[in-house]
């Protein structure tokens, strides 16, 4: 039971973490390390983030390559 709570937990902040991304990629507007004083979580937000970028990296060149997706005309 708390194994799983704990999968949980860690797939959540993987969730959050790619969704910033994602606001980093289209809106350019990111989170604010430096503002951290204690290196070691800065450090530790620094990697968190960083998990979300490549999540999303992922994510995207997974749909490039997919047929389900295309590109949007609009853009």
């Amino acid at each position: 039971m708390a194994l799983g709570k704990i999968v949980h937990y860690a797939v959540d902040a993987v969730l959050v973490s790619t969704v910033v991304a994602g606001i980093r990629r289209s809106s350019g507007f990111a989170v604010d390390t430096t503002i951290i004083s204690d290196p070691t979580m800065r450090s530790f937000a620094d990697r968190f983030l960083g998990v979300g970028e490549t999540i999303f990296d992922m994510a995207t060149a997974t749909s490039v390559n997919s047929d389900y997706f295309k590109k949007d005309s609009r853009r």
